[in-house]
């Protein structure tokens, strides 16, 4: 692998898991259009959607095990929440990665588009009221949490995510989870999700192991640093953040792919 190439998977690995550990997201929906559009805008070797996504799905397994040890203590952590979620988005995501096979370079775009429009639209879902109840008094709808990770897990599956973008809206809006439990929370089941898609995509040759190392050691520098950057910072700020970055993204792969 050439060096030009070496340093610029370091560089989107680097600011795309400081930005994931500060927002509680795996990364993916970051990184996967860094690693797509990034490298030939700059000269070196393109990437395939398969390639991206393979090594997305690797990278982000690593890259969520520093986050979880961030938040590991303080109370953070919903244990219900991490089992019924975790174990739905395990077996959907290994279904997504392991399907994403037999998709074509713009089915796998398509998915991402799909996937990030909604993200960006359910960040902007206004959340009222959720950070004032003590962490122990918490409680959701424990059958629509599980069946909604076995969807997200699919898709997150398909293009190599884990489906934190999406798992964070939903327990923000949808399960009335408070803003940190759930950064911390989906934290934990961004990881139960990242290995079945990549037992999907290492099962179907989907992976290069150069790139995914070079992104892995990235993530594991520069993902404890935004999550200690992220328990100081503003969690509305945050999340605003995240929102357009997730929609500008949107944006730029339907022209594409339009």
């Amino acid at each position: 692998m050439e060096f030009g190439l070496m340093i610029t998977i370091f560089l989107i690995g680097f600011i795309g898991s400081y930005l994931s550990g500060m927002l509680g997201i795996g990364g993916s929906i970051i990184k996967y259009p860094m690693l797509l559009y990034i490298p030939p805008l700059v000269g070196v070797s393109a990437f395939t959607a398969h390639e991206v996504s393979g090594i997305s799905a690797v990278q982000v397994l690593f890259a969520t095990i520093g986050g979880v040890w961030a938040y590991r203590k303080g109370g953070y952590l919903n244990k219900t929440l991490i089992l019924y979620m975790g174990v739905s988005i395990l077996i959907g995501s290994f279904i997504g990665g392991y399907g994403s096979n037999l998709l074509s370079e713009d089915g796998i775009n398509i998915t991402y588009g799909l996937l990030a429009v909604i993200a960006a639209v359910m960040m902007f879902v206004p959340k009222k009221g959720l950070d004032n109840q003590p962490l122990e008094d918490v409680t959701f709808n424990k059958p629509l949490a599980a069946s909604l990770a076995f969807i997200v897990g699919i898709g997150a599956g398909i293009v190599g995510a884990a489906g934190a973008f999406l798992l964070v809206p939903i327990m923000l809006v949808v399960l009335k989870i408070p803003t940190r439990m759930t950064i911390a929370s989906s934290l934990a089941i961004t990881f139960i999700s990242s290995i079945g898609a990549t037992v999907g995509k290492v099962t179907t040759g989907q992976v290069e192991y150069g790139p995914a190392a070079i992104m892995i050691i990235a993530s594991l520098i520069a993902s404890p640093l935004g999550a200690n950057a992220g328990k100081k910072a503003n969690t509305k700020i945050l999340q605003t953040v995240l929102a357009l970055l997730i929609a500008a993204t949107a944006i730029k792969i339907w022209v594409d792919i339009l």
